[in-house]
């Protein structure tokens, strides 16, 4: 596995590369789609691929771990085989939603242990078995295990998580270099960066990732509250010190707006919940500003959601008739709006890409912050 960068903004820091896997070829920058147990939600996987067009999906290792479970994974021959997914897959280590857990997990220099949110069964997820559970699904980019500080958090406590998470770190590598791949095609580890708003320790986090990995690196850690300026000063902070020549992946981020902003301070993939869980809630994206679709003015919108959309939603449907569908209580609802937001991400994405080589991005990045700020 290996990432080539091909081009960098002359006005920006945005840059277009691509990261070669065994499963298919990932261009940056890109989006990926979360598939929190084996599904993103509401998408059957041959509308991911034909429709939304996206090149690779995120599966979570906490969940994955307790439901399927790992037996079941394994016999099916891994993730990819178990949900029919061809594209790359990308697993986060576990970290977060332990981070999530706080009222059920207690946390010590061996790991973490916490109760299962589905029937509060006690688990210990270690930098070791985080690396043995990510071999069993088998993802292709596969996430060290670290513990994510709160925000806010004082300066002593996020320094004491950042140290620890860079020994569990060196535990993952260790782990890693000693088991194999289990299903014949290579897997890779990104660190992950912490350090919560602190530049001091973002810098040193950044630095001593960046030194141990070997094809890509991952900022942690933001976009868990934060107000939006501390998260691009922490990502511009990371992205100086980061390997030119290496994947940057800033987690959990976030608003079609925040993935504009981080592109143009050298980011290349982004993962995040919001464009299908907003929808399944009426909110959608487009290229003019956000639509809740759930509101009356849309009744007799006979329109498609986005006039400059090139998804199938766009060509099929209307405002109006995906209202009543909510209206309604139709499960087509979740789908059509689902459809429609991550089609729009990975329109997003793939335009600033063409942006970005064309040397038009930071005036069309410009353009489109504006626009997408809108509630229409």
């Amino acid at each position: 596995m290996q990432f080539e960068l091909q081009h960098t903004d002359s006005k920006t820091k945005a840059r277009v590369g691509s990261l070669h896997t065994d499963h298919g070829e990932i261009e940056t920058p890109i989006f990926m789609p979360v598939g929190t147990v084996a599904s993103v939600k509401a998408m059957p996987q041959q509308t991911l691929l034909n429709d939304t067009k996206a090149k690779i999906i995120l599966g979570n290792t906490y969940h994955l771990y307790l439901r399927p479970g790992l037996d079941t994974l394994e016999k099916a021959g891994g993730l990819h085989k178990f949900m029919n997914w061809s594209k790359p897959i990308l697993t986060d280590s576990g970290g977060y939603q332990v981070y999530s857990l706080a009222e059920m997990r207690k946390i010590n220099e061996d790991g973490v242990k916490f109760r299962s949110h589905i029937d509060g069964s006690s688990h210990v997820f270690t930098p070791e078995n985080a690396i043995d559970t990510q071999r069993v699904i088998g993802g292709d980019i596969i996430m060290a295990f670290d513990e994510c500080p709160p925000h806010p958090c004082d300066k002593d406590y996020a320094k004491k998580s950042m140290h620890m998470t860079h020994r569990w770190l060196d535990r993952c590598f260790n782990q890693l270099e000693s088991t194999a791949p289990k299903y014949g095609y290579n897997q890779t580890l990104f660190p992950i960066i912490q350090g919560s708003v602190y530049t001091d320790l973002r810098k040193e986090s950044a630095e001593y990732c960046s030194e141990r990995s070997t094809v890509g690196v991952a900022i942690g850690g933001l976009s868990v509250g934060e107000p939006a300026p501390e998260m691009y000063a922490m990502t511009e902070v990371c992205t100086e010190i980061m390997p030119k020549d290496k994947a940057r992946y800033l987690m959990g981020v976030g608003t079609p707006i925040n993935i504009l902003e981080c592109i143009a301070l050298g980011v290349d993939m982004f993962d995040c919940v919001m464009p299908s869980r907003n929808a399944r809630n009426g909110m959608l994206f487009t290229s003019e500003g956000t639509v809740n679709i759930k509101n009356r003015k849309w009744a007799d919108d006979f329109g498609p959601i986005d006039p400059n959309g090139k998804s199938y939603v766009d060509q099929y449907y209307s405002k109006a008739y995906l209202r009543h569908l909510f209206a309604a209580n139709e499960l087509l609802a979740l789908h059509i709006a689902t459809a429609h937001n991550l089609a729009f991400y990975l329109w997003l994405v793939k335009e600033a890409r063409l942006k970005i080589q064309s040397g038009e991005f930071s005036q069309w990045k410009n353009e489109m912050v504006e626009k997408l700020g809108r509630r229409l």
